[in-house]
């Protein structure tokens, strides 16, 4: 285990919308980085593979996702996170990103972990809404036996009942033991998943309260989906965190 005393912010839009939204949410971290001393790292994804419904909108694609966060690492300068769902996607996207998140659904999957971390690059992975922080140990464990440059965990609740969850602050510092980096996924936490019928709800109210308690446990990185217009993205909108509130919180946790 290697102690990571820096702070890691990730921070970005769900999914890949439009060039648009993609400059002006990077443009906003490229300027906060500047302002404060930081390195947030951009994220976004370029499929959501999980999407409640089949109607749902899941993204551009790996080939022209890939294309537009290429797009904004080579003219913003920022590092680049983003989820990958399947083996085979691991080497193309670790062409790109900086950082291979694993989906918290899949984060026992021992192929999609290996072809991760044979990348050589960072591979984030999310505690599963069904496992204790303990369990990461064995996930944690395929990463770094399989070459993964650093290996972080991420807490992001538990299934508490329907259509909601629990967050249990106490897997902050125990995963923080296992890794050496634990980040708290302050906007996943505060989902309902499927809480809208046909899509996840969320209280994105309670996202600033996440990171501050995630703060008292220890969390040493902190992840938080983000958008100009929260009530018209195309996927967790409910829970994400308004772009022009974000400078607020990152204040509130330096």
């Amino acid at each position: 285990m290697v102690q990571k005393e820096s702070i890691v912010f990730i921070a970005g839009p769900c999914v890949i919308e439009s060039q648009e939204v993609l400059d002006e949410v990077a443009a906003q971290l490229v300027r906060l980085n500047g302002q404060y001393g930081l390195d947030i790292i951009f994220k976004a994804s370029f499929d959501k593979a999980n999407r409640t419904s089949l109607r749902s909108y899941r993204g551009p694609g790996l080939e022209r996702g890939l294309s537009m966060l290429a797009d904004v690492k080579q003219r913003f300068g920022l590092r680049i996170l983003t989820d990958i769902h399947e083996a085979w996607q691991a080497a193309p996207v670790a062409q790109v990103a900086d950082v291979l998140q694993i989906p918290a659904f899949l984060c026992r999957q021992t192929d999609l972990l290996l072809a991760a971390a044979k990348t050589g690059r960072i591979v984030n992975i999310k505690k599963a809404q069904f496992l204790s922080g303990l369990d990461m140990q064995f996930p944690y464990e395929k990463a770094v036996e399989a070459g993964a440059a650093e290996v972080w965990l991420t807490e992001r609740g538990n299934t508490f009942g329907y259509n909601n969850f629990v967050v249990d602050f106490r897997n902050i510092p125990i995963m923080k033991a296992i890794s050496g980096r634990c980040i708290m996924d302050c906007t996943h936490s505060v989902q309902r998943p499927g809480g809208q019928g046909s899509s996840s709800g969320g209280d994105r109210e309670y996202v600033p309260m996440m990171a501050l308690a995630a703060k008292a446990f220890g969390a040493n990185g902190y992840f938080f989906e983000i958008h100009p217009e929260p009530e018209k993205a195309l996927s967790d909108g409910p829970n994400m965190v308004r772009l022009s509130d974000f400078e607020s919180i990152v204040k509130s946790l330096l």
